[in-house]
Order: structure tokens, then C-alpha cells, then sequence
């Protein structure tokens, strides 16, 4: 792997590497087998790493899984994006929500609870699968959305009164 301009790998940073592939490859196959084709899952997974390792003098030590999720997060809706067959100026502003062909959201079989999550938004729906699946909250979940601790409760709470508010609407049973 080509090396950053100016930036000369020590067996230090080989160790680290090493240590955080090792520590976290898991979450991470998972956190992309849970929303995209599984052939794909471990693909992106490397994706990941690869940027974590070009950019390891960026990556908080303290905070290795939340940056991971976040450049996940990056890594996935550019992958997305490369599998839209649309002229440019055809995109979307905001991406449509395709739960059915979703495997994050189908495994979420009750139609009931889908219909919920489906009107609560886009980012509603990602902050709470990354407190429900991931099990972030906190720091964690802040580093992942990029804001601050206090917003990234605020964020949490929100979305899940908006998640209850629209389960209550929906509830026919």
C-alpha cells in the first residue's frame, strides 16, 4: 500500500494496525452485512482499513470503532452511490428508502415496526440502528455522527420519540 506523502510506517504503527483489524474487522463485516449484499460486506470492510491506515496519524487512538463506523458510513454511500443508474442531475437530494431490498430493515420483519421506522427519516433511522445494532450512544455515537456528546444525545432522544410517536399512529393491533 502506497504510502502517504511525508508519512514513514513504523513498527509501531504496523502493531496498531494490526491490533485495531484485528479487534474490529468483525463489527465491521457486520455493520455492512446488515445493510447491503453480504458478498459485499467484506470488500467495504477493507475499504475501511484502507483509509484508516492512509490516514492512521488522524485516526483517534481513544476512539478507534466510532471513527471506523463513521468512514463506514462514508465508504457505504459511496458505494451506493456507484450502483445508481442515473444522469447527475436526476439524483436525488435525499436517497429513497428501499426497505424491502434493505437487509438492515427486513430483518426487522414486523410490517408494523418497518412502517414506523420508514416515516421517522433517514437520519432518525441510521442513529437508531447504530444505538440498537452497533451499541453506540454516548461519545461513541457523537464521534460517529460528528457532533458534539450533548447533541448526539439530543439526536438519540429525538429519534426515539419520533420512532414511538409513529408506532403509536400505526399500531392496528
Amino acid at each position: 500500500m502506497p504510502e502517504p506523502a511525508g508519512q514513514s510506517v513504523t513498527s509501531a504503527d504496523a502493531a496498531w494496525f494490526t491490533a485495531v483489524v484485528r479487534e474490529h474487522s468483525t463489527a465491521l463485516v457486520r455493520y455492512f452485512a446488515r445493510r447491503g449484499p453480504r458478498q459485499d460486506a467484506e470488500d467495504l470492510a477493507a475499504e475501511v482499513f484502507a483509509t484508516a491506515w492512509r490516514r492512521r496519524a488522524d485516526v483517534p487512538r481513544e476512539t478507534v470503532l466510532p471513527w471506523l463506523y463513521r468512514t463506514a458510513g462514508f465508504t457505504l454511500a459511496n458505494a451506493r452511490r456507484k450502483h445508481v443508474d442515473l444522469p447527475v442531475d436526476e439524483v436525488p437530494e435525499s436517497g429513497s428508502v428501499r426497505i424491502e431490498h434493505d437487509p438492515e430493515h427486513s430483518a426487522l420483519f414486523d410490517a408494523e415496526l418497518r412502517g414506523a421506522l420508514e416515516s421517522v427519516g433517514e437520519r432518525d433511522r441510521r442513529i437508531l440502528m447504530l444505538h440498537a445494532w452497533e451499541g453506540l450512544d454516548g461519545q461513541e455515537l457523537a464521534e460517529v455522527l460528528g457532533i458534539s456528546r450533548s447533541g448526539a444525545d439530543a439526536a438519540l432522544s429525538r429519534a426515539r420519540k419520533r420512532l414511538r410517536e409513529a408506532w403509536g399512529q400505526r399500531m392496528s393491533f
